[in-house]
C-alpha cells in the first residue's frame, strides 16, 4: 500500500505479504513492536507513514532490510 505526500512522494510497505510469510497476524505484529492493531492496520492500508523507529523494528522483526520492506515512490 502506499501513502503520498504533499511532494507527490508515495510511502510503500509489504507489511502485509511480510505478515503472511511469518504467518502472524496484525494483532500479533502489534504486540511484538508494541503498537495497536490499529496502527498496523493503518500503516498496511497506507494510511498511516510510521516513525523511522516504529520501521526499523517492524523491519528487524521480519529480518529484512528496512527499505524491503518500506519505500518511497515518485508520484505523477
Amino acid at each position: 500500500m502506499s501513502l503520498i505526500d504533499s511532494g507527490g512522494i508515495k510511502m510503500n510497505n509489504d507489511i502485509r505479504v511480510e505478515r503472511a510469510r511469518k504467518k502472524i497476524t496484525q494483532q500479533e505484529l502489534a504486540e511484538i513492536v508494541g503498537v495497536s492493531r490499529q496502527t498496523i492496520n493503518a500503516i498496511e492500508s497506507g494510511k498511516y507513514v510510521p516513525s523511522t523507529v516504529l520501521a526499523l523494528k517492524i523491519s528487524r522483526y521480519f529480518e529484512r532490510p528496512v527499505d524491503e520492506v518500506f519505500w518511497l515512490e515518485e508520484g505523477e
